[in-house]
């Protein structure tokens, strides 16, 4: 059961200026600022004292931006591969995962580490908001938005690409609070965005922010604070799949953050982001050494989504660019982007379970997949000290145990909607909703 806590005390920062200010609200970017860039939180506590496994993610509220708790969270759990290592040669291969594996005390029901997102941008918000949370959503996210915000009756918009449907699963059938539109299939997560962006212009909606807010940002960084408490200093490289790229960024702020902590050394982890091909627009820039994203013709990124295994991979608008984005995370941390074709990842995937004993979604055996092909072309030291992000895992496992509900869409809208329409429609689906008060 998760314990109460106290608010926690930070401020925030403005990357690009580096002007600090109080968080009058729910700020997504710096007052009276001009240059795109992300805004970071600032904690009042600069070494890190967890709570137990009682408080879930909470344990680790000295640096989330949060202002309670929230029924049903658990934090990452990291351990020290054997079968995966010893197959690949490795001595000091660490695993965080995040998803459903009762034996190592993590029942994440919606199997995703998007549930570290969605706990920590959920306990920022407050009771004076008065307002609807909007998030748009590849599947994964939308999943684990809709569970949290179903079990402690927060009203919800969600916003999902309709051939994406097939990730709204879940054990229990999703409260009223919670609504979902869909962009017309044959769209893709930017049409789901577009979608939340038209309902969030509206009074009574508000935008989660993405990559702009703190909370889901240093939410998915505990799963580097899980792994740093555990192996007890910062790690020589960090793997994990990357759409938007906001895990890998958040992976590097929690970085900085341990560093200055002076418990854990100070070490930068070496970013090793991976793209499903061919859709790898990231990836595209990097190696053109672009802090500005390539063209990217939207027919073709459509048709590229449509190959890839990983659907959740398929931003074609990440925060790349803007000041703190993954171009400076990666350029900071001397970090590589790398690409993994599906049959690689399917392997990797079936590796994976045959030697750690569990299920993984398709992102996270890319990720796992770009690992073992730097070590078998042996561009890494066996030596080293690795952190592998499985971002989600166990969910076979999880829907062969349970009886699963389908969130279904209330409504679907064509891709480049009329804008009066969609808004009109929107208020006719949320007005007889009571607006939720902590």
């Amino acid at each position: 059961m998760t314990q109460s806590i106290s608010p926690t005390r930070y401020r925030l920062q403005s990357v690009a200026s580096g002007k600090i200010f109080d968080d009058t609200g729910w700020l997504l970017d710096a007052p009276g600022e001009t240059q795109p860039g992300l805004i970071r939180a600032i904690y009042e506590k600069k070494q890190l004292e967890l709570k137990g496994r009682d408080y879930g993610i909470y344990t680790f509220a000295d640096w989330l931006p949060v202002k309670k708790t929230l029924i049903g969270s658990y934090a990452p759990v990291t351990y020290k591969s054997k079968g995966l290592a010893k197959h690949l040669g490795l001595e000091n291969l660490y695993i965080t995962f995040s998803g459903y594996w009762p034996e190592k005390g993590i029942e994440m029901s919606t199997c995703s580490f998007k549930e570290t997102e969605s706990y920590s941008v959920c306990a920022r918000m407050n009771g004076q908001m008065n307002k609807i949370l909007v998030v748009a959503s590849a599947g994964n996210t939308a999943r684990a938005f809709a569970r949290v915000c179903s079990d402690n009756n927060i009203p919800l918009l969600l916003s999902v690409p309709e051939d994406n449907l097939d990730a709204l699963w879940f054990d229990e059938p999703i409260k009223e609070c919670v609504k979902l539109i869909a962009s017309r299939s044959g769209g893709d997560y930017f049409d789901a965005i577009h979608l939340s962006n038209i309902a969030a212009s509206m009074d009574m909606f508000i935008a989660e922010g993405g990559a702009k807010n703190v909370a889901r940002r240093d939410g998915m960084g505990t799963t580097v604070l899980s792994a740093v408490t555990i192996i007890g200093r910062i790690p020589d490289y960090y793997f994990q799949a990357v759409g938007s790229g906001t895990g890998a960024i958040a992976a590097w702020e929690a970085n900085l953050r341990l560093i200055e902590d002076g418990r854990f050394g100070n070490k930068k982890m070496k970013l090793m982001v991976s793209q499903n091909y061919p859709f790898h627009p990231i990836y595209n820039a990097w190696q053109a050494d672009s802090r500005d994203l390539l063209p990217y013709d939207d027919m073709l990124a459509r048709s590229h989504v449509e190959i890839i295994d990983a659907k959740v991979l398929s931003n074609r608008r990440p925060p790349y660019s803007l000041a703190g984005g993954l171009y400076d995370a990666l350029k900071d941390a001397e970090g590589e982007v790398l690409v993994v074709h599906n049959e690689d990842g399917r392997k990797a995937g079936q590796l994976f379970e045959e030697t750690e004993g569990i299920d993984i979604h398709p992102a996270a055996a890319i990720a796992t997949a770009s690992l073992i092909s730097e070590i078998e072309k042996d561009r890494i030291d066996k030596n080293a000290l690795i952190m592998l992000n499985i971002t989600g895992g166990g969910e076979e496992r999880f829907q062969r145990e349970n009886e699963l509900y389908y969130l279904k869409p209330e409504l679907i809208f064509d891709i480049n909607p009329d804008e009066e329409e969609v808004k009109q429609k929107l208020e006719k689906l949320f007005k007889t909703l009571t607006i939720y008060k902590s």
